[in-house]
């Protein structure tokens, strides 16, 4: 089988994730990559008119379901140029302007994701079968814009639920309840089809997927293996958090990935506290049991520490005053500062509330949390952490929250593709599936997605690894697919997304989108717009980074600036924080029961059980 490419992939994959190769190295890259790309263009259109022409000319109304399969359209005609050069392809690849960007993204929220308009495709029998890999995040956005009349979609995942992952540091304590942050996935799009299983291998190929599912009756469970083909596949299943081939950590230290990982968190705080109350213990035993260690020092490691603190100042008068001067948490980071994203002034900030004094009636003054800078771990055991300085903590929990690593599920894909443009995309990707801006996995075949953490956009620098993105790039595939484009390959090439009919009617955003480009036929590529970032802080305190305008940072432009950025802190800050985490939920159901949750804490404080 002869893998499709789009002309510009090349090129496209050497300009992208600038965080890996320096600014002067990454320019003249490009510039190289370029001149290669213009002197094959002419060749490239030429087959790309071949191929439109070829195409064209045998569209005839079609019966057959093999036809069907092949192009679900057929019974429209592509009538887009013959040509698609390379200025089109740049220009329609090119960042639209921000004014242009942010009205169409304003009025994407009033268009209906499932188009009310007249379309050539559609109808039972000519529904793709999509699947979904996945229910995070990307996943999610994705189903709640995805037009169901137009494909048959079925969701594998081992999990049959989301989880509001921004909110599994205060799960982890009893903030919130495990249950008001996770909604089942049948609720988010009812349509679908789910299958709770575990995909173990694609094959591009022979577009299928194996899969092993875990099936119980009674107290025997037994693994059942099957295999499942695709029209069309979403690969969305985000990353796992990596160790960087720490020795002990796997074994030693908790993740905070999933809802089981903030249960465990949860009991082994409370069994911390439980054991430092047991007879014959030393004082150094008991600081010992009551020492939290946090590695990695991101918005997940901060996030916990914030929320370990206010339980301590909260809840720990209550239940465990005679233990609490033994209470140490301190937060290890490798770099010379903490959540990387923020300005300066606002990792100041977040620093001085972690290691804020906190008042214990009838026994003073406290102050049990540090921060400890280029703090590089070499080893964990039961009861230590070793750094390269020699250095070594005693300590009774520790969590590792120090980055994140692909699953092995995304490797195997990406050697699936060898021999293709992916193979060569991997010196950027590092890892992760090499996407055009469309988000179509390069080597693909145009049939094959991939968004959140293991994606990389070929034609821009590598995007924060975060649940924004994520969610920005599902609702951009869904509606995309939704709507009337050819996104697949034709014959041996890969052309940009185009529209069935120029002439078609376009919902107002798109008009907005075109118009920006300066192109009709062209499907407008993803764009992420950097809405900003929060990190709660504790005891009412949170960072809110909001983004007003992008900057610019080009090697070789003559003009660069900063992007505008409103800084908020303290406790409008919390504020903001708050009602964007409530906003921000899947349904108005854990809305409801997310604010019930932070007054049941208020009134009742936080439970203690151990589940």
């Amino acid at each position: 089988m002869k893998i499709a490419t789009i002309s510009t992939a090349m090129w496209l994959t050497a300009a992208s994730c600038q965080a890996f190769v320096t600014p002067t190295t990454r320019l003249q890259t490009i510039q190289q990559q370029h001149t290669k790309f213009i002197l094959r263009e002419t060749d490239e259109i030429n087959k790309a008119e071949a191929v439109i022409e070829e195409e064209t000319d045998a569209v005839e109304p079609v019966e057959s379901a093999a036809t069907v399969a092949e192009t679900p359209v057929a019974t429209t005609p592509i009538k887009s140029s013959k040509v698609i050069s390379a200025d089109r392809i740049n220009k329609a690849i090119k960042e639209r302007a921000y004014p242009f960007f942010l009205a169409e993204k304003a009025f994407s929220m009033l268009d209906s994701s499932h188009s009310s308009l007249d379309s050539s495709v559609g109808g039972v029998g000519n529904k793709e079968h999509l699947i979904v890999l996945g229910t995070g995040w990307g996943a999610a956005s994705f189903l709640k814009n995805i037009d169901t009349d137009k494909y048959d979609v079925t969701v594998i995942s081992p999990r049959n639920y989301f989880v509001f992952t921004p909110m599994l540091a205060g799960a982890s304590v009893g903030t919130v309840d495990f249950k008001s942050i996770t909604e089942p996935i049948r609720e988010i799009n009812n349509k679908v089809r789910y299958l709770e299983a575990a995909a173990n291998e694609i094959n591009p190929l022979t577009q299928s997927i194996s899969c092993t599912s875990i099936v119980c009756e009674g107290n025997s469970c037994e693994t059942e293996s099957f295999d499942i083909s695709y029209d069309r596949l979403l690969f969305s299943v985000g990353a796992q958090t990596t160790t960087f081939g720490t020795p002990g950590v796997e074994e030693y230290c908790n993740y905070l990935k999933q809802v089981g990982d903030a249960q465990q968190i949860k009991n082994a705080i409370v069994n911390c506290f439980e054991s430092a109350g047991l007879p014959n213990l030393t004082e150094e035993d008991m600081e010992r049991e009551l020492t939290f260690v946090i590695v990695g020092a991101g918005p997940t490691g901060i996030e916990f520490a914030a929320e370990l603190l206010d339980f301590i100042e909260s809840d720990g008068p209550r239940y465990y005053k005679d233990r609490l001067k033994y209470v140490r948490i301190k937060v290890v980071e490798a770099a010379p500062s903490i959540l990387r994203p923020f300005e300066d002034g606002m990792k100041e900030e977040a620093i001085r509330r972690l290691t804020r004094t906190i008042k214990i009636q009838g026994m003073g003054s406290i102050q049990p949390c540090e921060v400890l800078l280029n703090k590089q771990v070499s080893e964990v055991t039961e009861q230590y952490i070793y750094f390269k300085d020699g250095e070594r903590i005693p300590y009774g929990m520790s969590l590792w929250a120090a980055g994140i690593g692909q699953l092995p599920i995304t490797s195997s894909l990406v050697e699936e593709l060898k021999g293709t443009e992916q193979t060569n995309a991997q010196q950027y990707a590092r890892g992760r599936l090499a996407v055009d801006p469309w988000l179509r996995v390069l080597g693909g075949d145009g049939k094959i997605f991939a968004l959140g953490d293991c994606s990389c956009i070929s034609s821009t620098p590598m995007l924060p690894a975060t649940a924004q993105v994520a969610a920005q790039q599902g609702e951009f595939l869904g509606k995309l697919l939704s709507r009337d484009y050819v996104t697949n390959a034709m014959g041996e090439t890969l052309l940009p997304p185009m529209a069935f009919d120029p002439n078609q009617p376009k919902m107002l955003s798109e008009q907005i989108a075109s118009f920006a480009m300066g192109e009709n036929e062209i499907a407008a590529p993803f764009q992420f717009l950097d809405l900003g970032i929060l990190a709660y802080t504790g005891s009412g305190s949170a960072l809110a980074q909001v983004q007003i305008a992008p900057g610019k940072d080009l090697p070789g432009a003559n003009e660069n600036w900063s992007p505008v950025r409103l800084q908020i802190k303290g406790s409008l800050g919390f504020g903001l924080w708050r009602t964007i985490y409530l906003l921000k939920q899947t349904s108005f159901k854990n809305v409801v029961l997310v604010a019930l949750d932070w007054v049941k804490v208020n009134l009742f404080g936080r439970d203690i059980s151990i589940l």
